[in-house]
């Protein structure tokens, strides 16, 4: 590499630095109250609903007045769930759905609107996620993992962004990881399915704005979550576990705000400037 490219190089990360500070040191002098979108009224659908985080989600967007729909394959868990954000005062409807099975989800999608409504606020935060060695995955399981994480997140979009289009109004977010942008050992199957959510959602963002739709989109993009039953045995060495309320927290907030990607914990996203 010439001293030239090598000049530019450090010139276009100086400028994505500067930009990176200034966009978040802005944002964060800002109150939300002052830039968050109201809410209230909207339906919202939650995959993975009867887990740690989509129940945290569901509780927060039933609190600003949202009516809540969440779909788990656990009907304990979407029992749970439910019970919590009536307690509370909320509005919420619970559905048992298999996201590996797409005919599931189109059924289901079609009960919620004839039952609830039509989506406008979609988060597609169901995800499942193992720590094997490449050869050592066993097949099944990187089916599985691609069908919950990837595939699941086409079929709900297909399913409920007609009437988003048709109303010119609707938000879909993309619960993905840090391993959506960062390849880890050992954690090939499930890397490969948060790269791709990542696209599904850049890419969408892009072909719905080049057609004049003013449907906003967002990804997230956590470090590991403590308590969510998935790499137990996964030990950062320098950086700490997120709560699971931290990441709850952010989702709202990038809703509320129409933040496009967001990074969890923000200060990480140097990292993804680095690594190219």
């Amino acid at each position: 590499m010439s001293f030239l490219e090598d000049t530019i190089n450090v010139i276009g990360f100086l400028i994505l630095t500067v930009g990176f500070i200034i966009k978040n040191t802005i944002r964060a002098l800002i109150p939300e109250k002052y830039k968050a979108k109201n809410i209230a009224g909207n339906i919202a659908l939650v995959t993975g609903g009867g887990g740690v985080l989509g129940r945290l989600i569901a509780l927060r967007l039933a609190k600003l007045g949202v009516i809540v729909v969440v779909w788990d394959v656990n009907k304990a868990g979407i029992e749970e769930t439910v019970k919590l954000v009536k307690s509370s005062g909320g509005i919420c409807y619970g559905y048992v759905c298999d996201l590996c099975n797409r005919e599931d989800i189109y059924r289901k999608a079609a009960q919620v609107r004839k039952e609830v409504g039509n989506v406008t606020i979609l988060i597609n935060n169901a995800g499942i996620g193992s720590s094997y060695k490449f050869l050592n995955t066993p097949d099944k399981l990187i089916i599985q993992t691609m069908e919950v994480n990837v595939l699941s997140h086409f079929w709900t979009t297909k399913a409920f962004l007609p009437s988003m289009m048709e109303h010119n109004y609707g938000h879909i977010v993309s619960i993905a990881s840090l391993a959506g942008h960062i390849g880890v050992p050992h954690l090939i199957n499930y890397c490969t399915s948060k790269f791709a959510a990542v696209g599904f959602e850049e890419a969408l963002h892009m072909e719905l704005a080049a057609e004049g739709y003013k449907i906003n989109s967002t990804v997230v993009c956590p470090f590991f979550i403590q308590s969510t039953g998935m790499f137990n045995k996964v030990s950062p060495r320098y950086l700490p576990r997120l709560t699971p309320n931290d990441v709850a927290d952010r989702v709202v907030s990038a809703i509320r705000c129409n933040e496009k990607v967001v990074i969890v914990p923000g200060y990480l996203y140097i990292f993804l400037i680095l690594k190219w």
